[in-house]
């Protein structure tokens, strides 16, 4: 019977019944027989071969998932970030950017926010539940608290402050960005640092601060300055707690308004030589 061929009264056409399967997400067919799709290739039983039938090796098929991918989507994402001369031309070659996996579940790009001209420029791990909505970076109830944080110290993020993520889209659940995901995402927020091209960065939660200064553990190194190199100069860097810790462990704000404190006087020394 062919897709085309009426159905049954009481049976689904096979076009509805395709149309159906494809809707729900289904890839594959399976036959009657269980198979283990996670055993190696190794381990599955061969076919049967009649007797004096030549034996034939299977031709070997790429595969989709290769070690490979992950490369060629960072040095594709290399490629296109130093395309782009412009912060608007750098967030239109992540609209287009198909590398990594998280574009296909997340509601938006978040780009960025604040003052591209700021001294500052802060950059956070991921969006966020809200900011996915939304598709700006902190506006959910740790982008109130950062908000607070900055007024505290004489800061305004529409004025003073630039804000982006290392990560551009929502990880599935808010959870931590993977070691694969961060390397595709590098080159865009490098760039976009580059571009900015700030007086200080400030990298806010232990992912950021690894990605962008190589840190290990945000206990440890929050608070220190570093030198961060843009591609055209080298900036004093610091790391901070996220604000969406602070929510969770309130007594710890004190680590942060140390580190606030140190901001606040670096912008209030010498300026950055370019």
């Amino acid at each position: 019977m062919s897709l085309s061929d009426p159905a049954p009264p009481d049976e689904a056409s096979p076009y509805e019944l395709l149309s159906w399967y494809a809707e729900m997400g289904v890839t594959e067919a399976l036959d009657d027989e269980a198979h283990d799709h996670f055993a190696a290739p190794a381990q599955r039983a061969a076919p049967a071969r009649a007797p004096g039938q030549p034996l034939r090796l299977a031709a070997s098929r790429p595969n989709a998932a290769a070690a490979t991918a992950p490369d060629d989507a960072t040095q594709s994402a290399r490629a296109l970030a130093r395309e782009a001369g412009t912060l608007e031309e750098l967030r239109e070659a992540l609209a287009k950017f198909e590398g990594c996996a998280l574009k296909a579940t997340a509601k938006n790009l978040v780009f960025s926010d604040g003052n591209p001209e700021g001294r500052v420029m802060i950059v956070g791990e991921a969006p966020g539940a809200d900011e996915d909505r939304i598709g700006l970076p902190f506006v959910g109830r740790s982008g109130q608290l950062l908000d607070r944080m900055l007024a505290a110290i004489g800061l305004s993020r529409k004025e003073d402050v630039y804000i982006a993520n290392l990560l551009p889209w929502r990880p599935p659940g808010n959870r931590t960005p993977t070691p694969q995901e961060v390397a595709i995402c590098l080159p865009f927020i490098q760039r976009q640092i580059e571009l900015a091209d700030p007086d200080i960065l400030v990298c806010i939660g232990a992912p950021s601060a690894q990605g962008l200064l190589g840190f290990k553990g945000i206990m440890a190194s929050r608070g220190k300055w570093v030198e961060y190199d843009t591609g055209t100069r080298r900036i004093r860097a610091i790391a901070t707690l996220h604000p969406a810790y602070l929510l969770r462990r309130p007594l710890d704000k004190r680590l942060s308004w140390r580190d606030l404190r140190a901001l606040r006087a670096a912008l209030e020394g010498p300026a950055q030589a370019s």
